[in-house]
């Protein structure tokens, strides 16, 4: 199926969390959407030399180094448009699996500053730029933890519940605005970071998440929904979609071949 083609006034898209895995992925399909990217993250090494591969290849990227939870740097990197058509705030992530009983605060109070406090610090510094473009979306990159939780995952659970609703109740308050607010959820997605971050690099915990699951979900097959999304017809607004693999049915039921 055919994409539009971004309008004139709203060709820059920013996308937070660009260093890798889905970020990185959405940026590249982004750019070869015909977007003008702004990658954004912490580690300046990674965007500088994504912004180089989508410039090489003949799209147009630039990277800025951005902590989402610092409101002033926001607020800074903000001045830096008049107008922004599309903001992907991807920039997120789990910290741990503990229980409730025995979960480190300062786990659950990093995630919440980054999934939900980030997204809104990013959204509220640039709604009137995408405003000013005459047809500006907000995407929200949630996960399925932010609509049932599981075991251990509490924490990541609550933040991603946040996020949801931080997407649904701002859908509500600018209806009647040229600004559309997109949720995509994926399900179990293998990156390369993801899973090594949230057990603090332990490579066999990260690697029993996906133990026996043929075919998970891959950061393109996220940013691939995602481009499709923002490219829809600007009256046409996917207000949810969740996705993942077949062999996952629900947060609690995978298939695992054995």
């Amino acid at each position: 199926m055919a994409t539009a083609a971004p309008s004139a006034a709203s060709r820059i898209a920013v996308v937070t969390g660009a260093s890798s895995g889905i970020g990185a992925a959405t940026a590249r399909r982004l750019a070869a959407a015909g977007y003008r990217v702004v990658l954004t993250a912490r580690r300046k090494d990674r965007i500088e030399a994504l912004a180089e591969e989508i410039n090489t290849a003949g799209h147009q990227a630039t990277a800025y180094a951005l902590d989402v939870t610092d409101r002033a740097a926001v607020d800074e990197f903000a001045t830096a448009f008049k107008t922004i058509g599309v903001l992907v705030n991807n920039a997120g992530g789990a910290l741990g699996a503990d229980p409730v009983a025995t979960g480190d605060p300062a786990d659950w109070r990093q995630m919440y500053e980054t999934n939900v406090i980030g997204t809104l610090h990013l959204t509220q510094a640039l709604l009137p730029k995408l405003d000013a473009s005459g047809d500006g979306t907000v995407v929200v990159v949630s996960s399925t933890a932010g609509h049932g939780t599981y075991e251990g995952g509490a924490g990541y659970v609550a933040a991603k519940h946040g996020a949801h609703v931080l997407a649904e109740t701002l859908r509500l308050e600018i209806v009647g605005r040229p600004v559309r607010v997109i949720e995509i959820a994926p399900g179990m997605v293998k990156t390369d970071e993801f899973a090594l971050t949230r057990f603090s690099g332990d490579t066999a915990k990260a690697e029993k998440v996906y133990e026996g699951v043929a075919d998970p979900l891959t950061a393109d097959d996220v940013a691939d929904t995602i481009t499709w999304a923002i490219t829809r017809p600007s009256h046409v607004n996917v207000d949810l979609l969740v996705l993942r693999p077949r062999a996952q049915a629900s947060n609690t039921k995978v298939h695992r071949e054995r």
